[in-house]
This record gives structure tokens, C-alpha cells and sequence, in this order.
């Protein structure tokens, strides 16, 4: 990787990134509110898990084919795969939180003059930042990698303030996930579309869960 293509994929992956990350939990703040994470062991386990059931055969995989999409201006492909990500979201909390955040990834790559402005439209936060991704040129492997990291990185950030761990029980247990997420990488290139899979239900009930749920600090 050039350096040029390093700094973007960096600046894509900070979560300095205003697109509202750091505002989701993604199940995990239900989760622990009911006891299934309540010190690091259990939230390094409920993380791989998330990575190897989740983010490996679904979400890094779907990323993974808008990526080619993109590469190939193969807008079908585009739109097909953007439809059934935003379609496999199981609660309103989820659907919200990839629908917001792709428009605000949508929106800065507007501004920053790196899409035209008629990108404007549903896109769910994976098919946008392929989109952006495709703008800066930067390889798709490491793109695959830095999402995964992006979304660890904000698991561990609510497991720090919600348990709460320590920072460097976090960067413990933020170092010791690296295994799984490049499992999870490989997993998400590998797999043929016919394989793919967002079978899920615990975290579906714990996303519902959260809808009802007093005393949040996170959207989702």
C-alpha cells in the first residue's frame, strides 16, 4: 500500500470520523445490562463470537461485494447488495443506525467533493463506505480489515464505559480480538453469495431489547 492510499484508509477508520459512531452499541449495551457481558473474558467471547457469526458471514462479506461492485461500476450489483444489508436489519434501532450513518458518510463524501451530489439516497454504512473507499483508492483487503477494526474498536469503547473495564483492560482486550477479526476477514472474502448469512436471533432480541429499555446511553 502506497502511502497516500495508508492515509486515507486511516482517516476512514478514525473514530474521529463524524458519521455518529460512537453514539451505537450495537445489541452490546442490552447485553450487558442482562448480565451476558460483565468483564473482559466475557466481552472478549461475546466479540469473537459477534465476528465469527455476524461480521465474517454477513456484514464484512456484503461489504466485501460492494467493494467489487464499486470497483467494476457494476451499480445492479450495487444496489442489490445495498438493499439486502438495509433488509437484514431485524429491529428499528439497527436499520436506523446504518441508514444514519451512511447518509452522514454519504453527505461528508458529498462535501468533500468525492461523490456528486445525486449519491444522495438510502445507502446502509457498508455500501457507503465502499463508495468512499472506491473515491480514495485504497485496496480492498486492508479496507475489509480496517471496517472490522472500526467496528471492534467501538464494541470495546462501550465495553470501557458500560462494564466498565479499564483502558488498558480495553486495549487488552482490543489486541487480543485481532485473531478473530482476521478470521473474520477471510471468512468475509471467501465465502460464495450462496453461503452468506445474517442468522442472528440473540442479537435481534437483544437490539429489541434495547428499544424498551430505561437508562440507555446509546442508540442502539
Amino acid at each position: 500500500m502506497n502511502a497516500a492510499a495508508l492515509l486515507h484508509l486511516l482517516q476512514l477508520a478514525s473514530p474521529s470520523l463524524p458519521v455518529g459512531a460512537y453514539s451505537y452499541s450495537q445489541g452490546l449495551e442490552p447485553a450487558i445490562e442482562r448480565g451476558l457481558v460483565g468483564c473482559a473474558d466475557s466481552a472478549a467471547r461475546y466479540l469473537a463470537r459477534q465476528l465469527a457469526d455476524v461480521l465474517g458471514p454477513w456484514d464484512g462479506a456484503v461489504f466485501w461485494r460492494l467493494l467489487a461492485a464499486c470497483a467494476d461500476g457494476d451499480s445492479a450489483a450495487f444496489e442489490r447488495w445495498n438493499a439486502r444489508y438495509l433488509a437484514s436489519r431485524e429491529s428499528a434501532e439497527l436499520r436506523a443506525e446504518t441508514v444514519q450513518m451512511g447518509f452522514s458518510l454519504t453527505r461528508l463524501l458529498i462535501e468533500l467533493q468525492l461523490l456528486p451530489a445525486a449519491a444522495m439516497r438510502d445507502t446502509c454504512l457498508p455500501a457507503a463506505l465502499a463508495q468512499a473507499v472506491h473515491a480514495l483508492g485504497v485496496p480492498h483487503e486492508e479496507a475489509l480489515l480496517a471496517m472490522l477494526f472500526s467496528w471492534a474498536e467501538n464494541q470495546v469503547l462501550v465495553c470501557v464505559k458500560s462494564i466498565p473495564l479499564g483502558q488498558v483492560a480495553g486495549q487488552r482486550l482490543l489486541l487480543g480480538l485481532r485473531p478473530a477479526i482476521e478470521r473474520a476477514a477471510a471468512q468475509a472474502r471467501a465465502l460464495p453469495d450462496d453461503d452468506l448469512s445474517s442468522w442472528a436471533p440473540g442479537l435481534a432480541r437483544l437490539s429489541m431489547y434495547h428499544e424498551v429499555q430505561s437508562g440507555r446511553l446509546y442508540r442502539s
